[in-house]
């Protein structure tokens, strides 16, 4: 295996992890490390989907505990069974508008520009909505939330289709919108995450298998281990950050780096490739 490439399966990893549960677009910064290093054909373009698998066991295991427990009371409980209907509540409509449009959006949005005015307009809603007093808050925790609550949380995580959204960043902010706390908002899209990404990677890694090979399993495992690590420590930090923060530094960052994107292209400065 060419120790450059897995070096580049290195890096895609770690941006993985790193940007995958922030409110900056997982996926965005995975496109522009992509063209950077060279990094960006159809087989990179499976690896990225796939690599999301690694950050989410990193959530498996900071949740464990009440992963665990739901589980266990699942077959008695009403909470635990309340809880795991919400979450698939949730998944629900990923699953169908991602089977209907996926296609098509791959096609069409998944370039440099799009993503960099994205993360524009998503930074500037960031601000709208920390800027909103938080007075209707009706939810302080994922226990209390209901159906119709998933639901629109569901329905809003959708719009993370967009490359340059941010999955997580739809959730946090579309549930803070909604009602939710932040740290309810927070917990739920981890939760949400979870079938999210696994369900996105099973099903590209299927469909695009022809694709693949047993010699790929290295930069596979290169990729997925780093994207572990690294998701691992965001999430603990990030546990830790909404505490006492808001997400104002966030879209402040959204905005300059789509507006630098968005200079160096239109300048030639650097060749942003679709």
């Amino acid at each position: 295996m060419d120790l450059l490439l897995l070096a580049k399966a290195a890096v895609m990893g770690v941006v993985e992890g790193l940007t995958e549960f922030l409110p900056i677009s997982s996926t965005g910064h995975l496109i522009l490390a992509g063209a950077l290093l060279g990094f960006d054909d159809a087989k990179a373009k499976v690896f990225d989907i796939a690599i999301q698998t690694g950050a989410i066991f990193a959530v498996i295991l900071v949740y464990w505990q009440r992963i665990r427990d739901t589980l266990v009371a699942l077959p008695t409980q009403r909470q635990a069974q309340r809880f795991a209907l919400n979450v698939l509540i949730g998944f629900v409509p990923a699953v169908v508008l991602g089977l209907l449009l996926g296609k098509a959006i791959k096609a069409h949005l998944f370039t440099p520009v799009v993503v960099a005015s994205t993360f524009i307009v998503g930074g500037f809603i960031i601000l709208w909505a920390e800027r909103r007093q938080q007075t209707a808050v009706r939810i302080q925790s994922v226990d209390d939330m209901g159906p119709m609550d998933a639901l629109k949380v569901g329905l809003v995580q959708c719009l993370a289709m967009v490359p340059g959204t941010s999955r997580s960043g739809a959730t946090i902010i579309g549930g803070m919108l909604l009602g939710l706390s932040r740290k309810a908002a927070t917990d739920y899209s981890f939760f949400l995450a979870i079938p999210t990404l696994i369900g996105a990677g099973v099903y590209s890694l299927y469909k695009e298998r022809a694709l693949l090979s047993a010699a790929d399993v290295p930069l596979f495992a290169v990729g997925l281990v780093f994207s572990f690590i690294s998701a691992w420590l965001c999430v603990r930090w990030l546990l830790r950050y909404i505490s006492s923060h808001s997400f104002v530094p966030f879209a402040y960052y959204r905005i300059v780096f789509g507006v630098v994107v968005l200079l160096t292209a239109w300048s030639g400065v650097v060749t942003w490739a679709d």
